[in-house]
């Protein structure tokens, strides 16, 4: 199950929970109240003997009448069935508050449980409770229909927010070369493999790329980027374990100026957002790299701590832009949401897997229908 499966599944629970609600309503008061009309027997419909007796009269012909067949006498009782059947007085029905308030509790649980902050479960609940109460419906597909399109708005208002038009290929065909930028974001996220993606990415689209392996602080980092620039046969600028990291980004941007390379990617040393001392030293990588963009990469696994991260980071260092890792192995998703609402930053691309070819565009309506569909 990945962040869409349980999201979606969070959704469609509570779809299938409010049409099963309606479709156990009783009849309305006032269609109970037309069943209870007491009859009246054959004896109270019996004139008083008190009545005058009237001579009897002619009897007044009366044209003939069809013959009905046996199938038109059998359907008979069918056809009144069916209009005084569930849906004569479901299409009366309107959603109340008190209809939902228990259905919407549960579905914020599940929410707060996938890890989708509390702002944005607010938002979602909110849009959906407008949406639904005072609304007549006629059949489950009504309800179905206008919960669909109460979430599919909000999630595109949510992942929109934030969401950068312009195309980054595109951005970074029409700047100054070498445009320059720099990745940074805490151990485990990914960053070593997004960058190989990115250079991929890169490539495919006519750009030349060059790597500078700035990550001096922790073992193997730059044997790990060299494998990859080797695959994908792009050069690599490396420096010594223990030397100065802005210094290794200041040599890869030379040199791309000299070969007239279009991109320099920077790789960072991976360190805790509370690490103070390598904040201050990524702080110098930045001040001397000049980058024209500073992308912090972030894990969805890491669930809301991926929130601290990112506020961490902007309060510290400052970043332009957002690369998610690990969506697809992602059990619960909502940090994708709780990231393009909260953040004040673009999300711009999804890692989807471990190949190169892995890394996709962030698309809010793509995201927003994957979670309904």
């Amino acid at each position: 199950m990945n962040c869409f499966d349980r999201l979606k599944k969070a959704f469609s629970s509570f779809t299938e929970k409010l049409s099963n609600k309606f479709e156990k309503e009783e009849p309305r008061e006032e269609q109970k109240q037309e069943e209870n009309v007491p009859q009246i027997s054959p004896s109270q419909a019996q004139p008083s003997q008190e009545t005058v007796s009237q001579p009897p009269q002619e009897p007044t012909p009366q044209p003939a009448q069809p013959v009905q067949s046996r199938k038109e006498v059998e359907e008979k009782p069918k056809e009144k069935e069916s209009k005084s059947g569930f849906f004569s007085f479901f299409k009366y029905r309107e959603i109340k508050e008190e209809d939902i308030s228990d259905l919407i509790e549960e579905l914020r649980i599940e929410l707060l449980e996938d890890d989708v902050s509390l702002e944005v479960t607010d938002k979602i609940l909110e849009d959906l409770k407008n949406t639904l109460v005072g609304q007549k419906v006629s059949r489950r597909e009504n309800i179905e229909e206008l919960i669909q399109e109460s979430l599919k708005k909000s999630l595109r208002e949510i992942l929109r927010k934030n969401y950068r038009e312009r195309d980054m290929i595109e951005t970074i065909k029409s700047s100054k070369k070498p445009y320059v930028i720099v990745f940074f974001g805490v151990n485990g996220v990914g960053k070593t493999t997004t960058i190989a993606k990115f250079a991929m990415l890169l490539r495919k689209n006519g750009l030349s790329v060059i790597i500078a392996a700035s990550d001096t602080f922790r073992a193997a980092a730059q044997e790990q980027l060299a494998y990859h620039a080797t695959k994908l046969e792009v050069p690599l600028v490396k420096g010594k374990y223990g030397g100065d990291p802005a210094s290794v980004a200041f040599d890869a941007i030379q040199s791309a100026k000299s070969r007239g390379i279009d991109v320099v990617l920077v790789d960072t040393a991976g360190r805790m957002h509370t690490d103070k001392d390598l904040t201050e030293e990524l702080k110098r990588v930045v001040r001397v790299a000049k980058p024209d963009l500073k992308i912090l990469v972030l894990d969805s696994l890491a669930g809301n701590d991926a929130l601290q991260q990112a506020e961490y980071f902007e309060k510290n260092v400052g970043y332009d832009a957002v690369i998610l890792t690990k969506v697809d192995a992602d059990a619960k998703g909502g940090v994708a949401l709780s990231l393009a609402y909260k953040l004040g930053k673009p999300v711009i691309y999804l890692g989807m897997g471990q190949d190169y070819e892995s890394l996709i565009k962030f698309d809010p309506d793509w995201f927003a229908d994957r979670l309904l569909s």
